[in-house]
């Protein structure tokens, strides 16, 4: 009894000995970006982290909900212009355009994130099996995916929308697995074609010679090969995502306005009053749009810089010789 305690004791311990350096090791080429990689990388992780905070603390942010149109007994002015009492005015609803940026922001980032998990989801494991096994579920699925590819993405996505809109009660869900569908075959593809060259390695075929099965080998010698793209994939995709929910909203396929405050809908909605020359009611929804879709991609390009060994700029280290010591003094160059 005295040693199984003990084991269970240092069982932890060990898991988190292996768990840190594997960690460290993840996150090093992050902490040794240099250049422009480094400040792309910085620079969309804080646009991205600050509309994170936004979408969490939307309660505590949002001065008011999103569809409120009055304060008590008293109705908002309609179309009024940035006050202090409204830092970004009101629309023709007389809502605060502060808080829908606020709550739209929850509703951009729901919805991307859950189209995002289900893509993955289905995406990795078909781009494991099709590049791993080929034959002819290889080439099956290179044509479903590629027929996908045939059709534009914002024309894919209004029709999966508008086939799906009354199957849920939630509109965030249509509009995820609208999404859901359009990324699917990029997620698959990219993943396919980086699993038909690392299932050649040398360290596969070994592993295949001493008789592990299919699965075994998938799980702990392609897989943590390819995962490395993942979080490149997703980024970009993300960035490309709000573009696609944005454009389902404004043309009326996406969130429904009863439900959420959604970014797309309030620049539809705008295009009107732009003629009038109000332009508060779509200049905020649209900058928001632009930051949020501009972090996104600065930290997918970032990522990508930094994670591929290909692109990634290491520090160079020149030995110089100090004549009075004799000794050769390494000097740190920046790339």
């Amino acid at each position: 009894m005295a040693f199984q305690e003990t084991s269970a004791e240092v069982m932890p311990v060990r898991g988190t000995r292996r768990f840190v350096p594997a960690l460290r090791r993840g996150f090093k080429p992050i902490a040794d970006a240099r250049g422009f990689a480094r400040g792309m990388l910085w620079t969309g992780a804080g646009l991205t982290l600050f509309f994170v905070v936004l979408a969490i603390f939307a309660p505590l942010i949002a001065p008011y909900q999103f569809d409120q149109y009055k304060d008590g007994i008293h109705r908002f002015p309609q179309l009024a212009s940035p006050t202090s009492e409204h830092l970004f005015g009101t629309n023709v609803q007389s809502t605060d355009v502060l808080s829908r940026i606020v709550w739209g922001t929850q509703t951009e980032l729901e919805v991307v994130v859950l189209a995002l998990v289900l893509s993955l989801t289905i995406g990795v494991p078909l781009g494991l099996f099709s590049g791993y096994f080929g034959g002819s579920m290889d080439r099956v699925l290179v044509l479903v995916m590629d027929a996908m590819f045939a059709f534009p993405p914002l024309l894919l996505a209004i029709v999966i929308a508008f086939l799906l809109q009354d199957s849920f009660s939630s509109g965030v869900f249509t509009a995820a697995f609208a999404i859901t569908i359009v990324y699917i075959p990029q997620c698959s593809r990219v993943v396919r074609n980086h699993v038909i060259s690392v299932r050649e390695e040398q360290y596969v075929e070994a592993a295949r010679a001493i008789g592990a099965r299919p699965l075994t080998v998938m799980r702990r010698y392609v897989f943590f090969n390819v995962v490395q793209n993942v979080p490149v994939i997703a980024t970009l995709n993300a960035a490309d995502a709000i573009l696609t929910l944005t454009a389902l909203g404004f043309l009326g396929y996406g969130v429904q306005p009863t439900e959420a405050a959604e970014w797309g809908y309030d620049v539809s909605r705008a295009v009107s009053d732009a003629s009038s020359g109000i332009w508060w009611t779509g200049l905020f929804p649209g900058l928001a749009i632009v930051l949020l879709v501009t972090g996104l991609t600065l930290l997918g390009e970032g990522l990508n810089e930094t994670v591929n060994p290909v692109l990634r700029k290491r520090s160079i280290a020149r030995f110089e010789l100090d004549p009075a010591a004799g000794e050769a003094e390494p000097t740190l160059l920046e790339p």
